[in-house]
């Protein structure tokens, strides 16, 4: 009877909702799930795409795992570390995204029935990151390197990678002649590491077939004044300027209070400030160069006063084409005209002011230190050039990553399939429980197969039946068998040159797991209540107030009548 007396010990506020043991996890895998199953249909050649439109009515549509992630308004404290796997997943490497969802979600699902089982969720973790380990162990094993070949040969090999990247997108129908693209912008910049010099300008109308590289910078022309189409639109081995600073008359103006004893005084500032601007073009004018590109406004004094002197001249360019011209012809932005050498002047082959559909485009080519590249696009709809940049946002990644880490592995599902038969093989080795935890996280990696054959329509059971066959011969030599797309049979995908960068695959295991592990080692959720509860009691004491003061005011009244 006493221990019926005790006194409830209340720790948390009031409201505070908390649930846990075995039916919270349950609860954090199926939200997992859920959200896997909303970019499951969007992975390989085959996928489909996502249409989202947010609140603010614009459109997005787009196969790429971590663009739909991210526009998803996820509010499931568990399911948003798979939005974060996939966010990083697309900044380390740019590709795999929808695979790195989809594996740990298939990870969480393959533990969930040992999760009923009562079996605790540590035994389970220390399995996976033992699995994970031996996975990436293998995946270095069957990689292949590119390293060491001559450059035709290399750009072919990164071209084929790209060509895998690009086939799933939107604009695989033209892989190719985009891959090839690619490479060479990649190679363009070297082993410089600063994607932003690779420039995409997107050109409404025309076909994907239009869209074309630039070996050095494009952007588009910007506005002008009177006296622009006087300016010379072509120049062979220009010096080039580059300011940040406003070749205007008003610039003058500054802070400055003058009194004046004698109007014709007058006269003489107002000359001044038409000579501090006349000394500035001069000097412009005497440095030799023959492009004046500024950051700031060149107003029409200025632009009618380099057109009687042949040269061209643009201001308000946007900061990062600026700086990609600069880093491209060796010039440095000045921010003085005083003082102007000729090492700080940039120059290159050809630059030449170009129609590209309703645009004109100012192109510089042939530049000396070569280390940046545009790709102008071409396209019909906005939504369909915004997909086709973040596609070749992925392919450039790719290659850079395969340039730089070179090595590279059969894909269309061959590597997971080799990895999963190597886990089986070596569970049988282990005694005790983690032998079906490892042949469980061994199932789960059939999942990138099996989801390429439904995205394609074809019988999953049956091409997975034919992979497990060929992966299983003692030889080895099924070992590179993947799905093939184009039949619905499997085929050797070295061969068929699906290939992706090790790196990728690795990256990807990594993230899955850790992010399986995660959501696996959490058994209560506590969720506090909102503090609007306290809001809302502030206001209703208000409001109790007023009426309260209103009460007596209506009393007096009564009694005055």
């Amino acid at each position: 009877m006493a221990s019926m007396m005790q006194p409830q010990i209340i720790l948390l506020k009031e409201g505070t909702d908390t649930s846990q043991g075995k039916a919270q996890l349950v609860s954090n895998i199926n939200a997992c799930s859920a959200v896997a199953d909303v970019v499951r249909t969007t992975l390989g050649p085959r996928g489909m795409d996502k249409l989202i439109h947010d609140d603010k009515g614009s459109v997005t549509i787009s196969n790429d795992g971590a663009t739909i992630m991210k526009l998803l308004d996820i509010v499931h404290p568990a399911a948003k570390i798979l939005v974060d796997i996939a966010k990083s997943q697309d900044s380390e490497v740019g590709d795999g995204t929808t695979t790195v969802v989809l594996l740990a979600a298939e990870f969480l699902k393959e533990a969930k029935p040992f999760v009923e089982d009562s079996v605790h969720s540590q035994n389970l973790i220390k399995s996976y990151r033992a699995a994970s380990r031996l996975a990436i162990e293998k995946v270095k094993e069957l990689a292949t390197s590119i390293e060491g070949k001559s450059l035709e040969e290399k750009k072919s090999l990164l071209a084929k990678c790209a060509a895998t990247t690009l086939s799933s997108k939107l604009i695989g129908g033209e892989k190719e002649f985009f891959a090839s693209m690619v490479v060479d912008a990649v190679i363009a910049i070297g082993y410089d590491d600063r994607l932003n010099m690779i420039g995409i300008k997107k050109v409404p109308g025309g076909t994907m077939r239009d869209s074309f590289l630039v070996n050095g910078v494009a952007f588009k022309k910007t506005f002008s004044y009177a006296g622009f189409e006087q300016q010379p639109k072509k120049f062979l081995n220009p010096k080039i300027l580059l300011l940040n600073i406003e070749l205007e008359l008003k610039s003058e103006k500054e802070n400055a209070e003058i009194r004046l004893s004698d109007p014709s005084q007058y006269q003489s500032i107002v000359d001044a400030e038409w000579n501090i601007i006349y000394d500035k073009l001069d000097k412009c004018v005497n440095s030799g160069a023959k492009v004046v590109l500024s950051r700031l406004a060149i107003g029409d004094l200025a632009t009618q006063y380099f057109a009687d002197r042949d040269i061209f001249c643009a201001g308000r360019v946007a900061e990062e084409d600026l700086k990609r011209v600069a880093a491209a012809t060796g010039g440095t932005v000045q921010t003085s005209i005083n003082n102007v050498i000729d090492e700080v002047l940039g120059t290159c082959e050809v630059f030449e002011e170009k129609q590209v559909g309703n645009e004109r485009f100012n192109l510089f080519s042939g530049c000396p230190s070569g280390q940046t590249a545009t790709i102008v696009l071409r396209g019909g709809a906005d939504q369909f050039i915004e997909e086709a940049e973040r596609s070749l946002h992925d392919a450039i990644m790719i290659v850079r990553r395969a340039l730089k880490n070179s090595t590279v592995v059969a894909g269309g599902g061959a590597i997971d399939m080799e990895i999963s038969r190597y886990l089986r093989q070596h569970a049988r080795t282990i005694a005790g429980k983690s032998q079906l935890f490892i042949n469980s996280y061994a199932k789960a990696l059939e999942v990138i197969p099996r989801q390429l054959c439904d995205n394609a329509g074809f019988d999953a059971t049956d091409v997975l039946n034919k992979l497990r066959q060929k992966h299983a011969l003692p030889s080895g030599e099924g070992a590179a068998y993947g799905v093939d797309i184009a039949t619905g049979g499997i085929a050797d995908s070295f061969a068929n040159f699906v290939w992706e960068p090790a790196v990728v695959k690795i990256n990807a295991i990594n993230a899955a797991t850790e992010a399986a592990c995660l959501i696996l080692s959490v058994d209560e959720t506590v969720k506090n209540p909102k503090s609007e509860s306290a809001q809302g009691d502030a206001a209703a004491s208000a409001m109790g107030g007023r009426g309260r003061g209103g009460g007596f005011r209506g009393r007096g009244r009564g009694m005055r009548r």
